[in-house]
């Protein structure tokens, strides 16, 4: 009897078994069914199958390829055309970096890059400064159709077309109407009072195409024994143009010069570092560092201008390579820098041309003044601090006038 019970609750035990096994298999046969089902008819459905990014796939953006993929089945209105899309993903990309100065360029801007940093223009060809006294003084550019019309350096800007010029206006204004479309017989009537006589002289000048040179100078009315040079931006020929300028102010017995980088905002790195170089006898003139090392540029020494008594014009649209001269003069105490803060630009950027005609630009080097002074988001600071006249009258060139007759006037002293 006992024997016989063993043998039931065995044989019950052996039955539960398999029935667990079959059910198992039955639930897994089931599930298998129901996940193939979904995919097929979710692609009945159009929907996309979801795969996910891996590690693996550092290198590439497949994440772009399923929102794309959502997008083409889910997007309820038209989708701009490819290249949009993908210049904004481009665009998207370059803003996770936070570096204002890394940014990218359709092909249409890109062509016209070079148009624009030639520097040209339909106009009489004058540089338009106004003086202390608050007078609008013109400089004609070497072969410009002021000069060949009769304007001399130093006129006093009277009228325009017979009409009174408002000496109020700002200057940028003044500047657009002295400028125009290049056809025949378009121009203006321009009349001033010669600086050393008074007298009046009216003439009708023609618009050209005017190629702006980067560099110009003067001898100080104001001071006949002061030099006026202004570089207004660093081009290829900037270096060769201020050999030019200072070998003229020097034939013309000049003692002290201003070197005014007002709104200057930079341009090639290399021609800022050689021009610091005609300033610099000696020592560094920057520290520039890339993301693999740093690099000291020393200056080579017999500059055209490394004894001449200085003064520097800065402001807060000083930057870039234009924030390296001057930080390269005050650092090495060539002289003094007059003025504002200036904007803070401590980086250089490459330009690369991609296979479409736009092109990247990419920051790939900072630099510090050579006393290793970072300048990025904080500029130089003045060593004589000068805000501007609210009127526009040019209070910072009448101070480094004061501060070199100054200096020069103790030299003479002293010897």
């Amino acid at each position: 009897m006992v024997k016989r019970l063993e043998m039931r609750n065995s044989s019950d035990k052996s039955r539960q078994l398999w029935r667990s096994i079959l059910l198992g298999l039955v639930c897994g046969v089931g599930i298998a069914l129901i996940f193939t089902a979904g995919f097929f008819f979710r692609e009945l459905a159009g929907l996309p199958v979801r795969v996910s990014a891996s590690a693996s796939d550092a290198d590439s953006y497949p994440l772009l390829d399923e929102v794309q993929s959502l997008l083409d089945s889910h997007f309820v209105r038209e989708q701009p055309d490819f290249p949009t899309r993908q210049y904004a993903a481009v665009r998207g990309m370059l803003s996770a970096l936070a570096d204002p100065y890394t940014f990218f360029i359709d092909p249409p801007v890109a062509a016209s890059e070079s148009d624009v940093l030639a520097g040209t223009y339909g106009g009489i060809g004058v540089q338009i400064q106004r003086s202390e006294a608050g007078e609008l003084v013109l400089y004609p550019f070497a072969d410009s159709p002021a000069l060949a019309a009769g304007i001399e350096a130093g006129d006093i800007l009277r009228a325009l077309d017979g009409q009174a010029v408002d000496v109020t206006l700002p200057q940028d204004t003044i500047d657009q109407m002295l400028r125009g479309e290049v056809r025949d017989g378009n121009g203006v009537e321009i009349t001033v009072d010669r600086a050393a006589t008074g007298e009046s002289f009216t003439a009708f000048v023609p618009f050209a195409v005017i190629n702006v040179p980067s560099i110009v100078w003067r001898v100080l009315q104001e001071d006949s024994e002061l030099g006026y040079v202004q570089i207004m931006r660093f081009t290829s020929r900037t270096p060769e143009e201020l050999i030019t300028a200072v070998e003229d102010l020097r034939a013309a017995d000049i003692t002290g010069l201003v070197l005014d980088l007002r709104g200057n905002t930079g341009g090639l790195l290399q021609e800022s570092i050689t021009v610091a170089d005609e300033f610099i006898d000696t020592g560094v003139i920057v520290h520039e560092r890339d993301n693999t090392s740093e690099e000291a540029h020393n200056a080579r020494g017999g500059g055209v201008a490394v004894d001449i008594p200085l003064a520097v014009l800065i402001n807060e649209r000083t930057a870039s390579g234009a924030e390296l001269v001057a930080g390269a003069i005050q650092d090495q105490s060539r002289g003094i820098l007059i003025g504002t803060t200036t904007y803070g630009k401590g980086t250089v950027q490459q330009i690369f041309p991609l296979t479409d005609g736009s092109s990247l630009h990419v920051t790939s080097s900072e630099w510090f003044t050579p006393n290793h002074q970072p300048l990025d988001q904080v500029g130089l600071q003045p060593d004589i601090p000068m805000q501007p006249d609210p009127n526009g009258l040019d209070v910072v060139l009448g101070e480094a006038i004061r501060q070199l007759q100054d200096e020069l006037q103790l030299e003479n002293t002293s010897s």
